[in-house]
């Protein structure tokens, strides 16, 4: 099982990789995919639970404070928003990787 998970895993990152070699060179591009999907194995659980997390607390300041929404999408705003999956761009640092998503401001 954990060896057709690797191999699945490996076999992904190698295509995804080609789709985007469009004018790069293909080897930096498969390091970076590579690079990307190992990072995603610790990121994405972390950020769902964080998520999750995030959800839960939103919804229980929303009942707490008697429906106040403000309060709620203080907690929601960072804690939902945000990147849930690193690409190869991140990496390189041509966009940022948002872990939380921007803060709650009433306007």
């Amino acid at each position: 099982m954990l060896r057709r998970m690797a191999v699945g895993v490996v076999v992904l990152s190698v295509w995804s990789c080609v789709a985007l070699a469009a004018d790069r060179d293909i080897g930096s591009d498969a390091g970076y995919g590579v690079l990307a999907v190992l990072t995603n194995i610790l990121y994405m659980p972390v950020k769902v639970v964080y998520a999750g997390l995030g959800g839960l607390t939103g919804s229980l300041a929303y009942l707490l404070t008697v429906g106040n929404l403000d309060a709620a999408q203080a907690v929601w705003n960072p804690s939902l928003g945000g990147d849930y999956i690193v690409t190869p761009s991140m990496l390189r640092g041509e966009e940022p990787i948002l872990f939380n998503g921007p803060s709650y401001s009433k306007n």
